[in-house]
């Protein structure tokens, strides 16, 4: 029965003429457009080393391994150099921030950073991103550290040289240094900017055709649908053959797409394109899952749900940066829970770490992220389809 569902909604789908231009057509267009608008401004959107303070005062002094990190990031000699770091008084640097010589600067209150922008742009997000790597390096050093203390005071050893085991934790995590690179020069523009979004506007636009094929089998969307609700079948099987249906053609889109942006448009995904197309799977599998939840939980007629659909994806493409990359930092900033549960800014984000970190790990995060989301839609839409009865059908 899975597999006779299959071929059918995979059929069904293919006939859709309108769905098809959506999902294969739309995105090469709306590349081609990006690239004509961007392609002259490449050079002006490359990220130079970015010019930043930091408070000269006790509190950072005393981080050493904010201090370590931030020297190795501004070191002249080094390739992957991405600050120009200026260690100045608070009244300086708020006179410089004024005369626009910095994007901004730092202040340590205690192990506390304090972030100060005039304006938002993607080197302040670069700059934000860096602190918090920072900071989340420092918990584990500490929390590594405290340990160590509290064994040693079981021991009996009241005597403890507190700084000397920081040091050493220091050493053995080998991580003084903040796994972060600058290959921004190299890989990442501003019309890689939407490209991103694009891909992450394509694999939530998935929706629709997740949401078509399992308004096929639904009693109060297509007459299909009524011979399927009294058919003796899983609705489980139902939802699951519909899903990989629309996950076929929509991986058939991306890779038109990838082959056309790649090929055509001469984008540069850079070393990681793997991950690239990786993370695009299981954005696109979001994307689908998403559809069939709004299939399954909306009352409403197919026009009506498209509508609800698309509605929800273009937000989310416009809180992740779509419209303006300023944009996401805004949020990221003032009101980050908005993009830690957008589907749309998990795929962009994941997409950027890939260029800004030598670890993998927000990058994992991401990808776990969006298949947490797969699962907790994909199952609300099988308890919806269990839990529906018509009086009459």
């Amino acid at each position: 029965m899975f597999l006779h569902n299959f071929k059918y909604s995979l059929k069904t789908l293919f006939k859709n003429k309108m769905l098809i231009f959506w999902t294969f057509a739309f995105p090469i267009i709306l590349g081609t457009f990006f690239n004509m608008a961007f392609s002259d401004v490449i050079e002006k959107e490359k990220l130079d080393i970015i010019n930043i303070a930091i408070i000269d005062n006790e509190d950072y002094q005393n981080n050493q391994i904010m201090k370590t990190a931030f020297e190795s990031l501004s070191d002249e000699n080094s390739e992957d150099q991405m600050f120009n770091t200026k260690l100045v008084e608070e009244e300086k640097a708020k006179e410089m921030l004024d005369k626009e010589e910095i994007v901004g600067y730092l202040k340590m209150q205690g192990n506390d950073p304090k972030l100060v922008f005039q304006t938002n742009g993607v080197s302040q997000t670069i700059f934000k991103y860096v602190v918090e790597e920072i900071v989340q390096r420092s918990s584990i050093v500490e929390n590594i550290s405290k340990d160590e203390i509290q064994k040693q005071i079981e021991q009996g050893n009241y005597a403890v040289d507190a700084e000397s085991i920081v040091k050493r934790v220091i050493k053995e995590t080998g991580n003084t240094e903040v796994e972060f690179k600058n290959t921004a020069n190299q890989n990442l523009n501003y019309m890689m900017i939407e490209f991103y979004t694009l891909i992450a506007m394509t694999c939530l636009y998935g929706g629709v055709l997740g949401m078509v094929a399992i308004n096929q089998k639904l009693p109060n969307t297509s007459n299909k649908g009524k011979r399927v609700a009294v058919a003796p079948t899983k609705k489980s099987a139902v939802v699951l053959s519909s899903l990989f249906a629309g996950y076929v053609a929509q991986l058939l889109g991306l890779a038109i797409l990838f082959v056309y942006t790649i090929f055509a448009l001469k984008v540069d995904f850079g070393e990681h394109t793997g991950l690239v197309v990786l993370l695009s799977m299981i954005g696109s599998l979001t994307g689908l899952s998403m559809g069939i939840a709004v299939s399954t939980l909306s009352k409403k007629n197919e026009a009506a749900k498209s509508g609800i659909l698309i509605g929800i994806t273009m937000v989310g493409c416009f809180f992740s940066g779509m419209m303006g990359v300023t944009l996401k930092y805004v949020i990221d900033k003032g009101m980050p829970i908005i993009n830690l549960i957008n589907p749309a800014n998990m795929i962009t984000d994941g997409f950027y770490s890939l260029y800004y970190y030598n670890t993998l790990d927000r990058f994992w995060f991401n990808f776990a992220s969006l298949a947490v989301v797969c699962i907790v839609l994909i199952s609300i839409s099988f308890l919806s389809l269990r839990r529906q009865k018509y009086d009459s059908i």
